[in-house]
């Protein structure tokens, strides 16, 4: 998504790591005038590293940078009480800049509230430029019952760009005896690579559209989708589609999953019957990004 051209950071900034802070202060600053729930986040390749050169954000939305320079930046996004009302609206805007690395994560699990009628949204809109890489990292989504949500993400890669995404949903507050009790959840994910549509997928459980979402969703504690695409997670794409391949589906196991080759990479689908052994094998499976990374973004927070 194009930004206004008189909300982008000045042309020294791009050149200027130190934009990268991400205060609070200049969060509110630079996005005075927007729509609450609106954000942007920058990172280009500075003095041989990745940096932060623009970052905003207008409450409830907030981005914290941990790490505003390195191997790879790593941004945490995060809202007023860690979760999202009837009627919120977060946009962001994401853009990698050649050869630049970034990691976007959450503090904590997305909690969608109980919701009148409203949906909460979350839009994302992210560019990744030349030998870029993208890893989208939150912890999962948790729609308490009654709540509604609605979430579109949009990537446009370079042919020589990466992308690793994942997206998971548990079934809410089961220690309160909420089970898939929401009223509605709708994730998709669209990815183009050169201008080209690679993927388009999406996840839609909503009440009233056939069975109930418990009856659909059955036992399952976890559903994960993960995506990997890109020239430097090709080795590791090809190592997953081999291990899905030659582990045939029983009807005991604990986590079921399949595989499919998209553009050169690999689009995942897993339902884990417990949460922790779902967590714990998706993990696993994305142990390979700390070396692109410059650490584990699933073990800790820099």
């Amino acid at each position: 998504m194009e930004t206004p051209t008189d909300q982008r950071p000045p042309a020294s900034a791009l050149h200027d790591p130190v934009a990268g802070a991400c205060s609070g202060d200049e969060q509110a600053s630079v996005a005075l005038g927007r729509r609450s729930g609106w954000g942007r986040l920058a990172v280009a390749s500075v003095d041989g590293a990745s940096a932060v050169v623009g970052c905003s954000a207008s409450s409830p939305l907030h981005l914290f940078c941990p790490r505003s320079r390195g191997q790879a930046v790593w941004t945490i996004a995060t809202t007023h009480g860690g979760g999202l009302v009837a009627g919120d609206a977060i946009e962001l805007e994401v853009e990698v800049g050649p050869g630049a690395r970034a990691t976007l994560g959450t503090l904590s699990a997305t909690r969608v509230y109980r919701s009148a009628g409203r949906s909460a949204s979350q839009l994302l809109s992210a560019e990744l430029a030349e030998g870029s890489l993208l890893a989208v990292l939150p912890e999962p989504t948790c729609c308490f019952a009654g709540a509604r949500f609605h979430q579109e993400q949009d990537f446009e890669l370079h042919p020589s760009a990466n992308l690793l995404l994942v997206d998971w949903l548990t079934p809410g507050r089961v220690a309160c005896g909420e089970r898939w009790a929401f009223d509605a959840y709708v994730s998709a994910n669209r990815i183009r690579v050169g201008g080209r549509p690679v993927l388009s997928d999406a996840v839609r459980l909503v009440v009233g559209e056939g069975a109930s979402i418990a009856a659909r969703m059955g036992d399952t504690a976890l559903l994960a989708t993960v995506v990997a695409i890109g020239p430097a997670l090709a080795a590791p794409a090809r190592a997953l589609l081999e291990e899905v391949a030659g582990r045939p589906a029983r009807g005991d196991d604990e986590v079921l999953v399949a595989a499919s080759p998209v553009a050169g990479g690999v689009y995942l689908r897993a339902a884990a019957r417990r949460l922790e052994p779902g967590l714990d094998f998706i993990r696993a499976r994305l142990a390979f990004a700390a070396e692109l990374l410059g650490g584990n973004p699933f073990e800790r927070r820099p």
